[in-house]
């Protein structure tokens, strides 16, 4: 990031400030909502700063051309000259790699039921599966979620997009040696995943190695409308039971999905928030990344508020009878969300500690245009700073943070709250 970069992102948010939370929406301070995906054609023409004002601040999704991922070892070696899914060389390579697989025709909540299974027993089934004519009595199944970077030697699968780098959410659980979201999808023609919005209402990133898909897209807001009479969203925003108005009341307030077919080696970016539904329309392969950064903290913060008062309200009853209601509270949403609000500060707490150090190491004169160990230099460490500062000032201030209890921190909230404020004080005319 250079200065100029840093002083857009800045003025953006500053215009941001005293807005509801959330309410940003489909494309930041403006609210307007593209009528088109946008098609990022050769990476000789387009820079971080490009993608990062033109696309991550007024958070729109687009997508990058196939020339962006040519160089990748996977589109080498898991493809066929034909395109196809290299079999041979992936059951050589994780044969007896478990790995989960989802069924797409049995629902649980939104949701599809899992199992885990050898991947030699999985290319068995889908090879099976296309013998079969794309049909088979074990039903549709898809590989997704498999970590095969925390969980494999990987090869050289991929090379990280600049345009991604800035990954707070894989840079603090590959601080703690425990988990990812890094993930390869795979999958026959007709497998596919219901309509959701990504974890902590982070981005994501999805690169085809082989086949395509077909997206819709729902911005920020609409899927408000897609409710059911119960409040329920749908788990399939194609299914005829949406032209039921008595089911669906105000399915008629939603405006048509922005669709898109993804290609073979493109990339798509998704923004924060977006609701949407993706089918695999060939034999796919794809990469899937979620991430998290200074652009969508405050969404992530505004998400966990949600989902503890939505715990709070469902176990309202056991207020007064229950001894630690609030820390149950807690506990119930990790259980859900896969975090809380101690894990949330532990989150923010790691990453401030690490670009307070690059910014001590790197402030010295004329250095603030130079390279840090992220790649995106000490202007993106003091643009990340201020992000944390706004937003773990909301995080100190919130009642339900105070009542965690704070003797598990090793850095008490104010005392980093403080050294993030004069930071971004003292870095403010660099």
């Amino acid at each position: 990031m250079d200065r100029e970069t840093r002083a857009f992102a800045e003025s953006h948010f500053r215009r941001l400030r005293g807005r509801p939370a959330g309410a940003a929406g489909a494309a930041g301070a403006t609210g307007a909502t593209p009528g088109r995906v946008d098609f990022i054609e050769s990476p000789d023409c387009f820079s971080y700063a490009d993608f990062f004002k033109g696309y991550l601040l007024p958070n729109v999704p687009c997508v990058f051309s196939s020339a962006f991922t040519e160089g990748w070892g996977s589109r080498r070696r898991w493809v066929t000259p034909d395109g196809k899914p290299a079999f041979e060389h992936l059951l050589r390579s994780y044969g007896d790699v478990v790995v989960p697989v989802a069924d797409c025709g049995a629902r649980e909540s939104n949701s599809n039921r899992k199992e885990r299974m050898r991947l030699r027993d999985y290319i068995s089934y889908w090879e099976d599966y296309i013998r079969g004519g794309y049909s088979s009595p074990r039903g549709c199944l898809y590989l997704k979620d498999w970590h095969l970077c925390r969980d494999a030697s990987a090869e050289d699968v991929f090379t990280l997009p600049v345009y991604f780098s800035s990954d707070w959410l894989n840079e603090y659980w590959d601080a703690l040696d425990v988990d990812d979201y890094r993930f390869i999808y795979m999958g026959p023609a007709g497998t596919w995943s219901p309509f959701h919005a990504d974890i902590f209402r982070s981005f994501s990133w999805s690169a085809n190695i082989c086949g395509r898909k077909k997206w819709l897209f729902f911005p920020p807001g609409q899927e408000e409308a897609l409710r059911d009479c119960h409040g329920g969203l749908p788990y399939d925003v194609t299914s005829p039971a949406l032209l039921d108005s008595r089911l669906y009341p105000t399915r008629k307030q939603c405006s048509p999905p922005l669709e898109l077919t993804q290609e073979a080696g493109e990339m798509v970016f998704v923004p924060s928030g977006w609701h949407h539904q993706v089918h695999n329309l060939e034999d796919t392969i794809s990469i899937n990344h979620n991430w998290v950064n200074g652009c969508n903290l405050a969404n992530m913060w505004h998400f966990l508020q949600q989902e503890l008062r939505a715990v709070q309200q469902e176990v309202s009853q056991w207020r007064d009878t229950m001894p630690d209601w609030d820390h149950h509270c807690q506990v119930i949403m990790r259980s859900c969300s896969g975090i809380n609000f101690e894990e949330f500060y532990h989150f923010l707490k790691i990453i401030a500690e690490r670009r307070l150090l690059l910014l001590a190491k790197e402030m010295g004169p004329g250095d603030m245009e130079g390279s840090a160990g992220s790649g995106l230099g000490p202007q993106q460490a003091a643009f990340d700073v201020s992000r944390i500062a706004e937003v773990l000032a909301s995080v100190v201030a919130h009642p339900d943070f105070q009542r965690v209890d704070a003797s598990v921190f090793s850095l008490q909230p104010g005392e980093l709250l403080q050294q993030l404020e004069e930071v971004v004080a003292a870095t403010a005319s660099l």
